[in-house]
């Protein structure tokens, strides 16, 4: 399976730039879904570049797409630079030189760290230094709260866009291998790792938003009274949330269909809060 490529890269910056602010790379979010999340705005994203890579391959195109439909999540920001790189390997897939799983791996490996460092900057960090800053601004009646707000966050977001797609590129496939050959690939995994326990364990505490308000140790006056919740919060706080999380991964690993644990969810909530042994 070969294309018309020449040793010559198909992908001008210009191809670049476009994809770091098309349809696909602004929609991140507009056609996410629980099974595979970003995907089809990724695939979105970089397919004109595939269409060039591959003008000359229909069945390598058709390979590729379903390639880049697969799972993807990461900081919209930062698509654009794993884009770049996907599409460098791509240009190699074309040329025979790479196997197309290789690409599915790279993104797996990048979409952890990437995901946590971009979290960090630009919803930790950025967007809150862009509320501050416009909030104070609006409440004062002054117009530039909201235009403050949109330059704040906007403005770091599309230099790292348009930065990224074309570092990513010409980083491609060659900057992962030297890393792989200096070790730190191994260390960055090993980091990430760690990074996305953190990220799961907090996620199943803040996203779960069940409680036990059933009262014990009450006295006659009523007064000392603690709930089941506040109980388990003072062992481990976010275990109620972290135990359901686990009966529901085991429950999917016995191949329970999840529209039966969806609705199993509804009615267990709906009959807690009448019979007050959930909140």
């Amino acid at each position: 399976m070969t294309t018309s490529n020449t040793d010559e890269k198909l992908i001008t910056k210009k191809d670049l730039l476009h994809s770091a602010c098309n349809i696909g790379a602004l929609g991140m979010e507009y056609s996410w879904n629980y099974p595979r999340q970003m995907h089809l705005a990724f695939c979105l994203m970089i397919n004109p570049m595939l269409k060039k890579i591959y003008a000359d391959d229909p069945e390598g195109y058709a390979e590729a797409l379903t390639r880049h439909v697969a799972f993807f999540n990461i900081t919209p920001q930062l698509a654009p630079f794993v884009g770049g790189i996907a599409v460098s390997m791509e240009e190699r897939v074309a040329k025979g030189e790479l196997e197309g799983a290789a690409v599915d791996s790279v993104k797996a490996a990048l979409m952890g760290p990437l995901s946590g460092i971009g979290d960090s900057i630009f919803l930790g960090c950025i967007r809150v230094i862009a509320v501050a800053v416009g909030i104070s601004l609006a409440s004062t009646g002054n117009i530039m709260g909201p235009i403050a707000y949109f330059l704040i966050y906007n403005i770091p977001a599309f230099l790292v866009r348009f930065i990224g797609a074309v570092k990513g590129y010409e980083l491609g496939f060659s900057f992962l291998a030297n890393a792989e050959k200096s070790g730190l690939m191994e260390k960055v995994m090993f980091a990430s790792g760690i990074v996305g326990i953190m990220v799961i364990g907090a996620m199943s505490k803040d996203m779960f938003y069940a409680t036990i308000p059933l009262k014990i140790g009450a006295n006659v006056s009523g007064e000392d009274v603690q709930t089941v919740q506040t109980i388990l919060d003072g062992i481990m706080p976010g275990m109620l949330g972290l135990s359901a999380t686990w009966i529901y991964y085991w429950l999917l690993k016995k191949k329970v269909n999840p529209m039966w644990l969806i609705l199993g969810t509804m009615i267990l909530g709906v009959v807690g809060v009448y019979f007050g042994f959930l909140g």
